[in-house]
């Protein structure tokens, strides 16, 4: 491209901003130019941390989960392998997100129902802004029935692809990915009518095919760890 066309480019992507062609250093047309970048910046931003986030995700439905660590809140580690069961439920989960903790007690319930099927837990907080110390607290206040374990550095947020709280991940006995998603279709207890989470749940230990395999998860994002 020559100086001329790439002059002629800059002009019509102005005009479209609704940049000024008579005076394009005007006070006023600087601050579109400013506030034009800035939404550039932020798309650019959020597109490469996509792309950083499926590049290092691992694990979908239909694939194997690997072994994995997380730490328990005095910092000692914890292996997939020692925690799993015949099923395993893996939620990401905060100590903030008025999301997640519209579900605590609802977590509370699931984890008491479903325990005695013989059905295991690991809720995971990933979020590099709230330290054990504070998920401790908040477990305690919340008489949470469940441990919660750390993952520093969102290791396992990314190979699970986890982006919010809370997310949720059904894993059969054979360590298949079986059910990915929310827990339910509403924050609003009240306004619930579809149960995710217990129907992949009862069917997977039934040995069927959960009705959704694959839900869309809503709630707060888990505030990543810069690397």
């Amino acid at each position: 491209m020559d100086g001329e066309s790439a002059k002629a480019n800059l002009c019509q992507f102005a005009l479209r901003a609704g940049i000024s062609n008579a005076n394009p250093w005007s006070i006023a047309n600087l601050r579109r130019w400013n506030s034009l970048m800035k939404h550039w910046l932020a798309a650019l931003i959020l597109f490469l941390s996509a792309g950083a986030l499926a590049t290092a995700q691992e694990y979908q439905v239909g694939s194997t989960v690997a072994d994995f660590q997380v730490k328990r809140l005095d910092g000692t580690p914890a292996s997939f392998s020692t925690l799993k069961g015949n099923v395993t439920v893996v939620i990401f989960i905060s100590v903030q997100c008025p999301v997640s903790n519209a579900y605590n007690e609802r977590m509370n319930a699931l984890y008491r129902d479903y325990s005695a099927k013989g059905v295991k837990f690991i809720f995971v907080n990933a979020n590099h802004t709230e330290p054990a110390a504070a998920v401790e607290e908040h477990a305690r206040q919340h008489n949470f029935a469940f441990a919660v374990f750390k993952d520093e550095n969102n290791v396992v947020a990314d190979k699970f692809g986890a982006t919010v709280t809370p997310e949720t991940y059904v894993i059969d006995a054979n360590g298949t990915l079986r059910y990915h998603g929310s827990i339910d279709n509403s924050q609003n207890e009240s306004r619930v009518t579809s149960f995710r989470l217990r129907a992949a749940l009862d069917a997977v230990l039934a040995g069927k095919q959960p009705p959704q395999t694959e839900t869309k998860a809503f709630g707060c994002s888990i505030k990543r760890a810069s690397r």
